[in-house]
């Protein structure tokens, strides 16, 4: 017996470690996976085939009673009606003449019918239909003629032994008897007071059959719906839909149609009114099928998954104890070719972790060893001339923007004594805004400096071109208070001038408005220049929203992306343009994202 425990352990230990991995993971992943999938599988399967059950039983029995309630309605409206003495009083008397019964109409039946519609949906056209020759025929109030007593309808009123009937029949449209429209109607007879009995009342109430094919549209989904009325006719079924008119009569429901059907069938209510009257469903185990094959699905990519990560999670594993194993007996082998390289990788804390900590750490202490110290010196002597080098540009770059500086104040001194007073005036503005562009030091300046900044930058335009060019300002003074990237504005303005104005005939003008409404601050930059052609608009959109694009409309094209940097995609930005009228450029950008100064002072406000 020990030798026998010997003899597997050594086989054991023969077997190379990736085999054993392997074996591993085949019985303790794979087998245990298969056989939970096929032991509950079954069992799912027989859950939801109960739970599909439940649910085909809940939508017929939702439709039957929706069903229900939409004749119920009708009913009982009628019966509300057929209970109103006033009513059997204006319909049983005898009118002298029409005027007579105009004025009665006026007075007591105009809208006594029509009250009930607005809160009853369901009912299309409620009418009364007598053999008092004194009314007038016409709107809910009708005669008895020899159409109305030929009617589908009246016959079966007369022949029913019901006081209130249920019906489906289909009646002509406009006198055309090729086609016909399919009609649901409660018919009730209006002899409910004796002393009021002395002419025929019959009560007529279209229901909308248009609601009743929605209900059965919407359980589509579970079941075919057929309403059958007691003539074992279809009246209304989602396979046929709702037609308006048609030349076909109802067609009758054949239960023998296919046997592989399965039935259910309810009854659509207990009154007398409804009696035949069913919903029937028929299911021929689709969805349950589909269920299943969903769940089945579900189970296998569900098994592929965990299989899958099962599998990389052993190839990581194996991978981790190769990879290591191979770059510890190269770096071994570089050793003794006198290469001390340290093994970079993330060493682990298991036995082969333990090697490689311990191989770096001897090759660190014979690379130390072997490293002159002059080395170290050489090094430090370099970081001291590059931080002199640093000093030195830094010292340079404080002396450049001094000596412009110097250089513009001494022209100004001279072209106040010449008394140049306009070329005084652009030096003025020259010299603020290169001290204001030195002393921003922040990414978000308000807009009130912003448009301080565009105005000298407008003032030295303006010398430019003198009498060809005026700008002017339309800003909101609650948006003075908000912060935006600074120099957003001038790269706009500046195209304007450059490429809107000096190619134009007569007077150029740059507007600038800023306002804050509706939740967003929008900035827009217009000119009356030459415009741009739509489809040179469309390379400029395309160019401006393309990193990698030429260096044409840079400084457009960084407003954008400095926009887009700041608020991502909720900034909005807009070029509109005429050919001959001119070009407006905006962007707008979410108030909740800007960041708000104190409300700006008096000095500078535009």
């Amino acid at each position: 017996m020990l030798k026998k425990r010997i003899r597997f352990t050594n086989i054991v230990n023969d077997i190379p470690l990736n085999y054993k991995f392997i074996l591993i993971y085949i019985v303790g992943v794979l087998l245990p996976i298969m056989v939970i999938n096929l032991v509950f599988l079954g069992r799912i399967t027989d859950l939801i085939k109960s739970r599909e059950q439940q649910n085909l039983e809940i939508s017929l029995e939702r439709a039957r009673k929706d069903i229900h309630d939409f004749i119920e309605g009708g009913v009982a409206v009628s019966y509300t009606l057929s209970t109103d003495k006033n009513l059997y009083e204006m319909l049983d008397r005898s009118y002298k003449d029409s005027i007579d019964f105009y004025g009665a109409f006026d007075e007591q039946l105009r809208d006594r019918l029509n009250s009930y519609m607005p809160v009853n949906n369901q009912i299309d056209r409620i009418s009364v239909f007598t053999d008092n020759r004194s009314i007038v025929s016409g709107g809910n109030y009708q005669i008895m003629n020899q159409k109305v007593l030929a009617s589908e309808w009246y016959q079966q009123a007369e022949s029913s032994r019901n006081k209130v009937l249920v019906t489906a029949y289909r009646t002509s449209e406009n006198d055309n008897t090729a086609s016909s429209i399919p009609t649901l109607s409660v018919l009730d007879w209006m002899d409910n007071f004796r002393s009021f009995n002395e002419y025929k009342k019959l009560l007529k109430i279209d229901l909308d059959l248009s609601e009743v094919y929605d209900v059965i549209a919407r359980e589509k989904d579970y079941l075919s719906l057929y309403l059958v009325n007691e003539q074992n006719q279809i009246v209304m079924s989602a396979d046929s839909g709702y037609q308006r008119v048609t030349d076909e009569p109802y067609p009758l429901f054949n239960l023998q149609e296919d046997n592989q059907q399965e039935l259910h069938v309810l009854p659509l209510g207990t009154a007398n009114y409804l009696k035949g009257w069913r919903i029937i469903g028929i299911t021929q185990g689709e969805r349950i099928t589909q269920a299943i094959l969903d769940i089945r699905l579900y189970a296998a990519v569900l098994a592929t998954t965990i299989t899958l990560l099962t599998s990389a999670f052993i190839y990581v594993m194996l991978r981790s104890y190769n990879y290591r194993v191979k770059r510890l007996s190269r770096h071994m082998q570089k050793v003794t070719n006198e290469k001390f390289e340290l093994i970079r990788i993330d060493e682990g804390r298991d036995e082969i972790g333990g090697l490689i900590h311990n191989f770096n750490r001897m090759t660190s202490r014979i690379n130390s060893l072997i490293n002159d110290v002059y080395k170290l010196e050489i090094q430090s002597k370099n970081l001291e001339m590059e931080r002199v080098r640093a000093e030195l540009n830094f010292l340079q770059s404080q002396m450049n923007p001094h000596f412009l500086f110097n250089t513009l104040n001494a022209i100004l001194v001279v072209c106040t004594k010449n008394k140049y007073d306009d070329v005084t005036d652009i030096i003025k503005s020259l010299s603020k805004l290169l001290r204001r562009l030195l002393r921003w030091k922040e990414d978000l300046v308000s807009l009130q400096e912003e448009m301080q900044f565009i105005e000298m930058y407008l003032k030295i335009e303006k010398f430019r071109f003198r009498d060809k060019f005026d700008y002017q300002f339309e800003i909101e003074e609650q948006a003075l208070e908000y912060k935006i990237p600074k120099l957003s504005m001038q790269p706009l303005v500046e195209n304007s001038c450059k490429h809107g104005l000096q190619t134009i005939e007569g007077l150029g003008i740059i507007k600038v408005r800023a306002a804050a409404r509706e939740d967003r601050l929008q900035i827009t930059v217009s000119d009356n220049g030459k415009g741009i052609e739509a489809a040179q608009l469309k390379d400029l959109l395309h160019n401006i929203r393309t990193e990698d694009s030429s260096g044409l409309n840079i400084g457009m094209r960084n407003v954008y992306r400095r926009l887009e940097l700041y608020y991502a995609d909720q900034v909005t930005f807009e070029i509109i343009s005429v050919p001959g009228e001119g070009t407006a450029v905006s962007f707008g950008i979410p108030l909740k994202l800007l960041e708000k100064t104190h409300s700006p002072g008096g000095e500078g406000r535009l």
